[in-house]
């Protein structure tokens, strides 16, 4: 992407009127979702203050990619932003509109003076390791997640 094309992406936060192309990001990004959906959990997310979500927006309207954020507090850790999720439709993807929603998320996080982003991977996505390693982020472990449905 140019300098040009890359000027024209508008990066802004998402409204309820882009539940549909969230959905199916986040159905790319593996995470099947309707967008009724997302539009029920973008309206409870958008009100808080300790979650940022951002959209890039192409010249032509269309929401090509997404990011969530939000700020981690535990007891045995200071406070810091983590990256939940970050999508880029497959067509427009390396073209520097991930680095621009980072980039974003970044200067959120540093305006609530969290002085640590972190992202969790899975092994299987293989393409965006390298992606969060050109940007500065290093691992720094490795681990099993378990899940417990309760319903």
């Amino acid at each position: 992407m140019t300098r040009l094309e890359r000027a024209s992406l508008a990066i802004r936060q998402p409204v309820a009127e882009d539940a549909p192309q969230l959905a199916a990001l986040s159905s790319e990004l593996g995470y099947p979702a309707t967008a009724a959906e997302i539009a029920g959990r973008l309206a409870g997310l958008l009100e808080r203050a300790d979650h940022c979500l951002r959209v890039v927006q192409s010249p032509s309207g269309d929401a090509i990619g997404w990011i969530h954020a939000h700020e981690q507090c535990i007891l045995e850790s200071d406070p810091w932003c983590e990256i939940a999720g970050l999508v880029i439709d497959a067509s427009h993807r390396g073209r520097g509109a991930g680095r621009a929603l980072v980039a974003e998320v970044e200067a959120w996080a540093k305006s609530r003076r969290l002085e640590v982003i972190k992202v969790r991977s899975n092994v299987v996505r293989e393409e965006s390791h390298p992606f969060y390693q050109r940007l500065g982020f290093a691992r720094i472990k490795t681990q099993h997640v378990y899940r417990k449905p309760l319903l």
